[in-house]
């Protein structure tokens, strides 16, 4: 029956599909760190930069995950918009690699590496290498047998009646086909898959040579859009790559539709039979366009900035979204967890001068900086519940011990500066606000030692900010140390100011309150950022267990005569 034949084809197809997504995944969560690595040291010419667009996209499978890595990279600024096509050029390269080897016949390959990666995947450690090689196996076994059950399952469809009369309205119209073939890979989010497809169709006799190549051609469109989509919410920089891949693509169509007159009397020069015929052409045409355009990209990427320009300037004031979460890295948590840390960092900076402008507020009794500091405590709390959620959804199957840790105290921290804007906005502010109504001020002395309070947490909230970023023990000691010199200084500021209470100073007595709760809340802000250190000075043994006695080491009191 042609529906069920058709079902069983879609079948493979999902199939298809699913190993190539364990393929990407395994590949992404083992070598992920490295891929990145190679693509950001490549880019210092454009050969290298496509080479390695190649290379990584042939272990990837994937050009449509490669131009998005490449997107996230020039969106972050670590990447021209040159170096990025270059990339993205030989991306589309590298995936008709391995297209090419699956055109061989390897059907009998995907039960042992079924076996393998099963054996492989069993491991305990679920964020070990070694699982991941498993998936990537599997996948490819997987693979493997889609392509077996869709050419076994596609044969019968040349001999029907139906199939014809459907492929009657693309079959003399290659503009209509090429529209299709890019619709198709749009919807499959994988222009191998349906490349695959067709050569398996055309080795059934099932869709003729000149259809498929115009799908084909499709095809090599369809895989830009959905990168386009996912970069229109992006910085002007991220989607000028995609846009631009697309604007090479439509280019290469329309010379190769132009030339189809000439290509097509010669195109059995691209192999014996027409399956490999359908994966040569596919080579050919990105090679082709690399070719053309590696020259070329300076244009493309002028291009491509006039038609994305940078956003001015004082556009979106006001408005604040995180820089660093990029969603295309959760499935690789080693650099999902770096772009945390470095937005945790930024709300780190946000808080230090909210901090500072505090201090100020209390000294000039500005209400201007008092908005400020509220507008800028809204954009702390906006900015920590993205990364919250940014957090939860870092793929936590694949985490090693060190990146469990790393997770949680990112976290950790995040959570600490979030407590600490509060206790400046609900508790420093009104207590600035409280002086400014009663129109009080503080005695010389004591706004000597609350300046000096001030600095003292100031610079341990930054002290912390390093400790986090680099985990250095000796600087970890130094923030806990600096914690009993704030201590210190607070009990002999306290002293001081009982000192003139009772030696009834008016401004001391006036303030008096504002000032022990301002202490307090020091105090507080001081605790919340020394919490960084102590998990560090515990992993180095540093640390001690408990401030407790233990039982045993408590001697007995002499009894009572």
């Amino acid at each position: 029956m042609p529906s069920l034949v058709l079902l069983h084809i879609i079948g493979g197809v999902c199939l298809l599909l699913f190993g190539l997504r364990l393929v990407r995944n395994g590949v992404t969560r083992a070598y992920g760190v490295q891929l990145r690595k190679v693509i950001s040291s490549a880019t210092r010419n454009r050969i290298l930069a496509a080479l390695a667009g190649v290379g990584v996209t042939a272990m990837l499978q994937s050009s449509t995950a490669t131009t998005m890595i490449i997107s996230s990279f020039a969106g972050q600024g670590l990447i021209t918009t040159t170096a990025a096509l270059a990339v993205v050029l030989g991306a589309d390269v590298g995936t008709t690699l391995v297209a090419q080897l699956l055109t061989f016949d390897l059907s009998w390959l995907s039960p042992v590496l079924i076996i393998f990666g099963y054996m492989f995947y069993s491991v305990k450690d679920q964020a070990s290498v070694k699982r991941q090689i498993g998936r990537i196996f599997v996948g490819l076994g997987l693979m493997l047998l889609a392509l077996t059950v869709i050419k076994h399952e596609a044969g019968p469809l040349k001999d029907s009646d139906v199939l014809p009369v459907m492929l009657a309205p693309l079959d003399h119209d290659p503009v209509f086909s090429v529209l299709v073939g890019a619709v198709l890979t749009w919807m499959f989010h994988s222009s191998l898959a349906i490349v695959l497809l067709l050569m398996s169709m055309v080795h059934t006799e099932v869709v003729p040579l000149h259809l498929a190549l115009m799908l084909v051609l499709g095809a090599n469109i369809g895989n830009v859009v959905a990168p386009m989509i996912s970069s229109l919410k992006d910085p002007p920089q991220a989607a000028r790559i995609p846009a631009g891949n697309l604007i090479m693509r439509l280019v290469g169509v329309f010379l190769v539709l132009a030339s189809l007159k000439f290509i097509m009397p010669h195109i059995d020069l691209l192999g014996d039979n027409e399956a490999r015929v359908v994966v040569n052409f596919h080579m050919a045409f990105n090679i082709a366009l690399c070719i053309l355009f590696l020259p070329l990209l300076n244009y493309v990427t002028k291009f491509v900035t006039k038609a994305i320009p940078d956003k001015a300037k004082n556009e979106g004031d006001g408005v604040v979204a995180p820089q660093y979460l990029d969603e295309r890295v959760l499935d690789t948590p080693t650099v999902a967890l770096t772009n945390a840390a470095r937005e945790v960092l930024r709300i780190a900076d946000m808080t230090d001068q909210m901090l500072q402008m505090v201090w100020s507020a209390f000294q000039k009794g500005d209400h201007g900086i008092i908005d400020k500091i509220r507008d800028t405590d809204e954009k702390v709390d906006l900015l920590y519940k993205a990364l919250k959620s940014y957090l939860v959804r870092i793929t936590g199957e694949t985490m090693t011990e060190a990146e469990g840790k790393r997770h949680f105290q990112i976290l950790n921290f995040a959570t600490n500066i979030e407590h600490v804007g509060d206790i400046i906005d609900r508790n420093l502010l009104g207590l600035a606000e409280k002086r400014l109504k009663a129109n009080a001020n503080f005695s010389v002395e004591g706004k000597m030692e609350l300046d000096n309070l001030f600095q003292l947490v100031i610079d341990s909230v930054r002290l912390a900010q390093t400790v986090f970023i680099s985990g250095d023990v000796r600087l970890a000691r130094q923030l806990v140390e600096d914690k009993t010199i704030i201590k210190n200084a607070e009990k002999q500021a306290s002293m001081n100011h009982l000192v003139r209470l009772q030696k009834g100073v008016p401004e001391t007595i006036a303030t008096s309150d504002l000032h022990m709760d301002i202490i307090r809340d020091l105090r507080r802000i001081n605790s919340l950022m020394t919490a960084i250190a102590y998990p560090i000075l515990d992993d180095a043994g540093e640390l001690r267990r408990s401030l407790l006695i233990n039982s045993d080491e408590v001697t007995e009191k002499p009894p009572i005569n």
